[in-house]
């Protein structure tokens, strides 16, 4: 192999290396991009929702929330949102998860896990193990039973 054959052979390996890395960066930049719109979402329903309780003193209907949800920004990449305002008495305490949305990336940096929105109105990030321990404390019998028949 020549001088020349030898340049354009490490352009070609340079370029194909290149290539890969920004691949890859394109791919964690969308999903962290897709992660803060998701947060964006339902941090932007969270306050519809305690305005909602200062308003008329309980959590809004599913219907309300089902009227409102597309026109929240972001809400495109919250996916499937859950709301557990039926399940939600005057026994429940500030912690119990009042919505949630499953997020699944395929990053490095994102990791898969639960948007959620509290009673009280506090939005967190939960990594999936943690969330179904903390959801299955807080579900009835009747709930549990409800969702089955559901899917």
């Amino acid at each position: 192999m020549d001088k020349r054959q030898k340049a354009i052979l490490a352009k070609f390996i340079s370029i194909i290396i290149i290539t890969i890395i920004s691949i890859v960066a394109m791919i964690n930049v969308k999903s962290w991009i897709n992660h803060s719109e998701a947060m964006r979402a339902i941090e932007h329903l969270s306050q519809i929702i305690i305005q909602y309780k200062e308003d008329y003193g309980s959590v809004p209907s599913e219907t309300y929330i089902h009227d409102i949800k597309e026109k929240l920004r972001g809400y495109p990449r919250l996916g499937t949102l859950h709301y557990r305002a039926l399940w939600i008495d005057l026994e429940s305490t500030p912690d119990e998860i009042l919505a949630y949305a499953e997020q699944n990336y395929n990053s490095w940096f994102v990791k898969d896990g639960f948007l959620l929105i509290r009673l009280d109105g506090r939005v967190e990030w939960m990594n999936k193990q943690e969330f179904k321990t903390t959801l299955a404390k807080q579900q009835t019998q009747a709930e549990v039973q409800a969702l089955k028949l559901i899917k």
